[in-house]
């Protein structure tokens, strides 16, 4: 008997042993956790995951932080996530996966607790071994969404799309269509997007720079917030801090997290935190090495 898509992203999470409680493993792409391990914040921590849970448009009361429910709505498997109306739903690229990555620390600093979903080297049209681009990621779970109602949606990314030759059409096609299937699963929830860092037309941005403008009219088309990335890197001088031809090293990393902050707060994105709120840094990322967002 054939499997279905869910069944297959449940299996892949798996890591022996246990009947009704699984560990989940890093080789699903992107899961975002709700804890780093300590002394290594790359990797997930193992969280039980009880199964046949039931989601809705809430966490289940009896599901725990790291839980894999079952959406009845849509069939799917979803993450159980702590505090998830206080979370931004990040979906990105390399320039997102790592804890420190500058949409993380952006989103945090304005207020968001994060739970990251994508995998360096994907795109609106690229995709990473098993793991799809954005949009073929999401529908046949190679990495999962967060179960009940996100604060915020936030879609980064297109390097990847501009290294591998993705034409106008194509990034256009999946972002409309991830755009689509996000609002489908989280009504009213609001949405923005981050294009593509870049240097500027001036300054050899070339197809980077072209991809983050025309993120930017996908975002216009749909009234979305967008904060354009893509003449960044010479705008603010920040050339010296890259750590190869397209990631930033730490310095660069914390000095565009501070200027991203100040964006979103411009646009009235960011989210007072209260008393007891901590940032989340989630998911089990890894390095795939220079050259990929």
């Amino acid at each position: 008997m054939r499997k279905s898509p869910a069944a297959r992203a449940w299996t892949r999470c798996a890591v022996s042993g246990v009947a009704a409680a699984v560990a989940l493993s890093a080789s699903l792409s992107g899961c975002g956790l709700p804890a780093a391990a300590p002394g290594n914040p790359g990797r997930p921590v193992a969280a039980a995951a009880a199964a046949g849970l039931q989601g809705a448009a809430g966490n289940p009361a009896a599901a725990t932080a790291g839980s894999r429910v079952l959406n009845p709505a849509n069939g799917r498997l979803e993450a159980v996530v702590p505090e998830v109306s206080r979370t931004v739903l990040l979906i990105g690229d390399s320039q997102s996966e790592p804890v420190d990555g500058w949409p993380r620390l952006g989103l945090a600093a304005a207020g968001y607790n994060v739970y990251f979903c994508g995998r360096g080297g994907t795109g609106f049209v690229s995709s990473n071994g098993a793991t799809g681009n954005y949009i073929d990621a999401l529908l046949r779970g190679d990495w999962l969404l967060p179960s009940g109602t996100p604060a915020l949606i936030v879609i980064q990314g297109g390097g990847n799309d501009a290294a591998g030759a993705a034409s106008d059409r194509q990034i256009t096609a999946n972002a409309e269509r991830l755009i689509a299937e996000l609002r489908e699963r989280y009504p009213g929830t609001p949405m923005a997007m981050i294009g593509t860092l870049a240097r500027g037309e001036a300054h050899g941005g070339g197809r980077r720079t072209e991809v983050d403008a025309l993120l930017g009219s996908v975002a216009a088309s749909h009234a979305l917030p967008f904060v354009s990335v893509g003449d960044w890197l010479t705008r603010y001088g920040l050339a010296k801090d890259l750590a190869d031809t397209v990631h930033m090293n730490p310095v660069g990393r914390q000095k565009l997290g501070v200027l991203l902050e100040g964006r979103l707060r411009d646009l009235g994105l960011d989210r007072k935190p209260t008393a007891d709120q901590q940032p989340l840094r989630a998911s089990g990322t890894r390095d795939d090495g220079p050259g990929q967002d």
